[in-house]
């Protein structure tokens, strides 16, 4: 049995729900997994929870107006010698990826850039595409995101809820690391 770690990075909690679907995959496979936010892990400075217990780390993380947020790459940074002393996975949540030619991880822009900042490759790397929900955004975002689906022609209707995530590719995912 092994015990896997999984961090996210989530703005609007689709990357949660991935990241549990996962965690759920994992467990049918009678191996423990511990689930917990960076924001929470940064919230505690790590200290009740030790990432060296743990045999596997997961992190996934969604993007906003074409970035993770800083506290993935400074997670990364800060760990990079225990993280590339395991078997780890990163996962990018992002828009861009509803498009078959930016839907893996060699050919992804998000993922590619994280990774080359940080200088780090992990053993398993997966895209996935995200949620349009319009009606669950702030104001701004709603603008925001609609202005760039119309320049992605996404969808731009502002009743719009449309989940491209291609959960069966999550599940294939969630498997690779089981194998890791």
């Amino acid at each position: 049995m092994t015990n896997t770690l999984i961090l996210y990075s989530s703005i609007d909690g689709h990357t949660h729900k991935i990241c549990q679907r996962i965690a759920h995959q994992i467990e049918t496979q009678q191996h423990s997994v511990t689930l917990l936010s960076i924001d929470a892990m940064a919230a505690n400075n790590t200290d009740t929870i030790s990432l060296t217990e743990f045999d596997k780390i997961v992190i996934g993380a969604s993007i906003r107006y074409g970035k993770h947020r800083k506290n993935v790459s400074q997670f990364i940074r800060q760990y990079k010698t225990l993280l590339n002393s395991k078997p780890c996975a990163f996962f990018s949540v992002n828009l861009v990826a509803r498009k078959a030619e930016k839907n893996t991880s060699d050919s992804n822009p998000y993922l590619q850039k994280l990774l080359t900042e940080s200088n780090w490759q992990p053993k398993l790397k997966g895209v996935f595409a995200g949620k349009v929900d319009y009606q669950q955004y702030r104001f701004f975002d709603r603008q925001m995101i609609r202005m760039i689906m119309w320049m992605t022609k996404g969808p731009t209707a502002l009743d719009s809820v449309i989940d491209y995530t291609d959960w069966v590719k999550v599940d294939d995912f969630a498997q690779e690391i089981h194998k890791l």
